[in-house]
């Protein structure tokens, strides 16, 4: 077994989601001059541990339950190719989560009972994501809860950690990381889902069909790149977001356009660094505005 094969279990391609939020909560933090390094990397850890989690246990429950098959399209999971078995990515998954649950604590000692409320409902979801006897991600609930998580709950959560507070604004500029991280969901699913039909798992992209998972996608990331514009305290600098539109507009081709299959692993890779590329932008632009 090589640790290439646990390295591409964790799925690095999609860790700029976890990595994104903490950009923008930083930046505001930095904006209202509460910037705390400390939390923020601890932060950081309990972010992309998480994820890596989740990462492992969808890997696994999937594989347990059929739904990743010979015919699978997207990257070759771990256990169901047999690169690694069930049970060591089982053990991998609680590992991850236990670490992930002492950084948590970390973060209770200074910030209290919200972090503690929220890193519990975190780590639960992280199991129910893909496991428990309701299975969010097969019954059309994963970009909901991954907006939630990767939105609102990262980037609140890794501000009220450094400035012990929260307001209207840090929960405004939530929403787009939040939008873009469920896209990449949108495409992962766009891109499986006729094998998920096939296997039982009724995700948004099987019960809305082609159209309505592209339409999903395309609204997403309107949503994304027209929130910061709602931010008055950004004077100007509102508008830096745009400077990688662009790049938006080159993956709503692709997913709009017809791409499938294997092309579509592109687009994902793509979405994950339109997402991290949005939340660099946007921390300038809190920056820029501390600055100016």
């Amino acid at each position: 077994m090589k640790l290439q094969h646990w390295i591409e279990a964790a799925r690095p391609r999609t860790l700029p989601a976890s990595v994104a939020p903490l950009l923008v909560a930083s930046g505001y933090a930095i904006l209202r001059g509460t910037f705390a390094l400390g939390p923020v990397i601890v932060a950081l850890g309990v972010s992309m541990l998480l994820q890596i989690g989740v990462n492992l246990a969808n890997d696994y429950f999937d594989h347990v339950k059929g739904h990743d098959t010979a015919e699978r399209t997207g990257p070759r999971r771990a256990a169901a190719s047999g690169l690694i078995p069930a049970r060591q990515v089982l053990g991998a998954t609680v590992g991850v989560l236990a670490v992930a649950a002492v950084l948590i604590a970390l973060l209770v000692v200074r910030a209290g009972a919200p972090i503690l409320i929220v890193g519990i409902a975190a780590l639960l979801a992280a199991l129910a994501y893909s496991g428990g006897p309701y299975p969010l991600a097969s019954h059309g609930l994963g970009e909901l809860f991954v907006w939630i998580f990767f939105g609102p709950v990262a980037v609140i959560g890794s501000y009220y950690v450094q400035a012990l507070r929260a307001d209207g604004t840090i929960a405004l500029l939530s929403v787009g990381p939040g939008a873009l991280a469920a896209a990449i969901l949108v495409v992962n699913n766009h891109r499986d889902r006729a094998e998920d039909a096939r296997t039982g798992k009724r995700t948004l992209a099987v019960r809305w069909g082609e159209r309505g998972s592209r339409l999903e996608y395309v609204l997403l990331l309107l949503i994304a790149f027209a929130l910061p514009t709602a931010v008055p305290e950004l004077g100007w600098w509102r508008l830096l977001p745009l400077a990688v539109a662009p790049a938006a507009v080159g993956l709503v081709r692709q997913m709009v356009g017809g791409a499938h299959g294997i092309e579509l692993n592109r687009t994902l890779a793509g979405t994950a660094r339109l997402c991290l590329l949005y939340c660099a932008a946007l921390f300038l632009a809190l920056v820029a505005a501390r600055l100016s």
